[in-house]
Order: structure tokens, then sequence, then C-alpha cells
């Protein structure tokens, strides 16, 4: 029985490596030619529950431990005129509970704990018709399972629903500032060892610290699908964007406009899309779905948590079935659709929170309720 698993991101790597453990082979095709063809984007925060059981599951836990950031789970809340609203300082010996992971740092761990060929590279997925994958560069390869891992974009994803990722009303701008602690050491000392957050009326201003010693920024605008072509800021030209940007925050103290300018070039424009809360679809002998395929959710914590998990949970249904792989596949789908709809419900919540008038006091009373 072939397992066929589209896309090499941390949930479908999730699943190669709980089948690897139980003995069941999968191949994993990933478009992206190597692994070090791109980044892969900031800090994830792995929750004890989801994320780090995944890991748990897979064997990986400790490695894991190794290389997470506990100073990651600090937190600074303020309000654009400076108020600081919350500050969370970890203790060097607090639990684990959400501590910080670079993305890259995660995947490779996922990677090294295949086999060497597990994982083909430059293997961009087209179609599938009656168990046989098409890909773009006209090779082909057989399944009997198929499972869609391929991110918010998927192409497995339409086998099984109509449904497509709609744009949240958020548009997001990420900027960074490299070596922090050498290149700015004030600004370093400011945003502290996780993440800082400043919260305003339809706009946001986060900070969080990678491993690396990079600061990422990322400014969040309320505004319409189409924002990035209208609201006349070249970003083809960084410098003059980062002016241009600046100008947006007219009114919050000047600290945070000091991290607008002391961004390198490096500027990505991003707009946030979402996969309805509680997509379902009818169990199908062949193909499923995990991960940002499945439900795409704001970017507030939740995704890489949920993708691990569904790797991990499905890895292990498919170890209990392993002559019935069907049968597997309607356990995975009733236990997903129901922890993925939940969490759904609680980023839409989140979401909110984020877009109101007074979404910092909001915030706050969310991280202490009572």
């Amino acid at each position: 029985m072939t397992i066929a698993i589209i896309g090499a991101g941390l949930g479908g790597l999730a699943l190669a490596r709980v089948l690897h453990m139980n003995g069941i082979g999968a191949v994993v095709y990933e478009r992206e030619p190597s692994r070090g063809a791109r980044g892969q984007g900031g800090m994830l925060d792995l929750d004890s529950g989801t994320g780090q059981r995944a890991l748990r599951e897979a064997g990986l836990l400790d490695r894991f431990h190794a290389i997470a950031r506990r100073e990651g789970q600090d937190l600074r809340l303020l309000e654009p005129d400076g108020t600081l609203l919350l500050q969370e300082d970890t203790p060097d010996d607090a639990p684990l509970e959400r501590p910080e992971v670079d993305r890259a740092d995660l995947r490779n761990l996922l990677l090294d704990s295949l086999p060497e060929d597990a994982v083909h590279w430059g293997r961009a997925f087209e179609y599938a018709d009656h168990g046989l994958l098409h890909f773009t560069d006209g090779s082909s390869a057989t399944y009997d399972l198929l499972v869609g891992a391929d991110g918010a974009g998927s192409r497995v994803r339409a086998l099984l629903t109509d449904a497509r990722p709609a744009h949240t009303g958020q548009n997001v701008v990420e900027l960074g500032i490299p070596d922090i602690d050498h290149t700015h050491p004030g600004l370093a000392r400011m945003v502290g060892r996780g993440n800082y957050w400043v919260l305003g009326n339809g706009q946001s201003l986060s900070a969080q610290r990678n491993g690396d010693g990079r600061v990422r920024i990322y400014l969040s605008f309320y505004t319409a699908e189409d924002w990035f072509a209208t609201s006349g800021i070249p970003f083809d030209d960084p410098a003059a964007a980062r002016v241009r940007l600046i100008d947006l925050f007219t009114g919050w103290d000047a600290r945070f406009t000091a991290l607008i300018a002391a961004c390198d070039d490096t500027i990505r424009p991003w707009s946030i899309t979402t996969l309805p809360v509680g997509l379902t679809w009818p169990s199908t002998p062949g193909v499923t779905l995990l991960g940002d395929a499945a439900h795409l959710m704001p970017p507030v914590g939740q995704g890489a948590n949920m993708a691990l998990l569904d790797g991990a949970l499905l890895g292990l249904a498919l170890a209990a079935h392993p002559a019935d792989f069907p049968a597997a596949v309607k356990d995975y789908e009733r236990e997903m659709f129901a922890r993925t709809s939940a969490a759904g419900r609680q980023s839409a919540h989140i979401q909110e929170i984020l877009t109101s008038p007074d979404a910092g006091r909001k915030m706050l009373a969310f991280f202490q309720p009572g």
C-alpha cells in the first residue's frame, strides 16, 4: 500500500515520521528543489497539548527541547501611545508550555528524522486520477492513499471540496532588523527576548525575536483585499516603502516607528486568507487533507500546532488500521474536524479582538480573564 504525501511542510513531515516509526512506508513529494531553497518564516510557539504532543508521538520531543527557546515565551503588550499593558518574563526554570522555535530548525529536525530518500524534491503535484499522481514535469507515480499537506493553495483539496481560501480583511507587511543586539541594542532591549505587540485601532505592530538574532516586524492593516495595489506604497523600493509605512503610524509612540525605520530592505506584503471555520467533506477512500490544506486559519498561533497534530494522529490511525486505510481516514477526519473547528473558532475570536477599536485592552482581558 503506497502512501503519497504532497508537501514537505511540518504536518506532512510529522505524518511521514510517525509512519516511519511504525514501519509504514510513505513518499513525500515537495515542489521546492531542496530543503534550503527558500526561507521558512519566523518563530512558532508549540503548545504542550498539540504541537508538542505531536512531537512526543513522533519520538522527537527531547530533540525539540534541545532547540526550543524557553525565553521566547516572554511577552510585552502595549498600546500605540506607549502604555505598557502586560509584561511576562519567563524564568529560566519555567516549564516549556509554549516555547518558541525557529520554523526552519523544526522542519530540519523532522527532515533529519526520516530516511534520506523519503522526500522527493522538485516534484510539483498537478493532479491525480485513478490511483496515479501527475507532476508538472510530466512524471507520474502510483498511490493508494493521497494526503494533501500542500498548504493554503492546496491542489489536492479540490478532490474533496469546492471550498477556497477567502480574504479576511487583514493585510500584513513583514520587515526585519538583522542582528538587533549589535545593530540597535536600545531597540533590542525594548523588544525583549520574545514577542512584542502593539495593538491599535485598525492596525497593529508586532515584533518577534528569532533565534538567529533577527527581529521580524509585522505591520497589520485591516483594509480591502486590493489594498497593496491601491495604497500607493512602492513595495519594490524598500526604503521609500518604509517611509510611507511610518506615515501610516502617525500618533504612535516614536519608539514604535523607530522599529520600522531600523529595518533592512527585506519586505514582504502578505494578504491573510482563511478557509471557512468548521469545513468538512464526505470521507472519500484514497484521499484526505491535513494542516492548512484542510483548515487554514488566521496566523494567531494555532496553524502549525494543528498541522503537526494532524500529521501525528493520521499516522497513528493508519498504524492502527494498516490493512484498512478508509477506516483509518474516517477515524482521523472525525477527530480532526471536531478539534480544528474549535481551534478555528478561537482563532476567529482572537482575530475579532485584533480588529476592535480597543484591541490592546481586549487582548489583555483575553490573557488575564476575570
